[in-house]
């Protein structure tokens, strides 16, 4: 099988070189893109000068633009699976294996690299995780799918799901309203556990000051795209 990872990076600079050794070292039969979406540090130099594999998005658009054309990336070149894995080394490659394990034996369609089924490693903050049990709780009503890490950006998709991607993705915070997605298209999801690291370097996409704006408009964009027409 052709395995895709997806890297989205705004301003990442400092970890995506370390990222890639470790893909490189941990997964050598994985291949990645970086989708550098509009940085205003180094990164697009960094990748010329280290002879890294990337797409230079002229212009900012957000996570949900730059996964999205990881996703047009991979459908272009016929990868089988994709995978997500943000750019500011919380993610270990050393778990991709397990990640696509359900799509590899055709059990999933789908699946999310959760860090709360075993409870290891960094497990954020208390708010976040109260955020997190809130749009766990809005899946399971909408879909009846039990998830634990909704806003985990680990995650993994086969040829099937790259193809819904690429043609339609969430713009904006996109992770749990991409679940309610895949359900109503019929897909199957699962969850896998893994251990995730803190941040090393980067912003999240989720600052303090827009917590209660992010609950107030994903929790609708979600009830939005659970009722709206394929």
């Amino acid at each position: 099988m052709k395995k895709l990872i997806i890297i989205p990076a705004f301003n990442e600079a400092n970890s995506l070189v370390a990222l890639v050794d470790e893909i490189t070292q941990k997964a050598p039969d994985y291949d990645y893109v970086i989708v550098n979406d509009g940085s205003h540090d180094h990164t697009s130099e960094l990748c010329v000068k280290q002879r890294l594999n990337f797409l230079d998005l002229s212009l900012n658009l957000g996570i949900g633009g730059a996964v999205q054309a990881g996703y047009v990336y991979a459908r272009y070149h016929c990868y089988d699976i994709a995978i997500q894995i943000d750019g500011d080394g919380q993610h270990d490659p050393a778990y991709l294996d397990r990640l696509i394990e359900p799509l590899v034996k055709g059990e999933a369609d789908f699946t999310v690299g959760s860090r709360y089924i075993n409870k290891e490693g960094f497990q954020s903050s208390a708010l976040r995780r109260l955020g997190i049990k809130w749009l766990n709780g809005i899946i399971r009503l909408l879909t009846r799918v039990k998830i634990s890490d909704c806003t985990s950006g680990f995650r993994a998709v086969n040829m099937k799901v790259i193809s819904m991607f690429a043609r339609n993705y969430p713009y904006d915070y996109p992770e749990p309203e991409t679940i309610i997605d895949v359900h109503r298209h019929g897909f199957r999801i699962t969850e896998v556990p893994v251990v995730m690291r803190s941040r090393e370097h980067g912003t999240s996409s989720i600052r303090m000051m827009k917590s209660v704006y992010y609950m107030i408009k994903v929790s609708l964009a979600m009830f939005v795209s659970f009722f709206k027409r394929r």
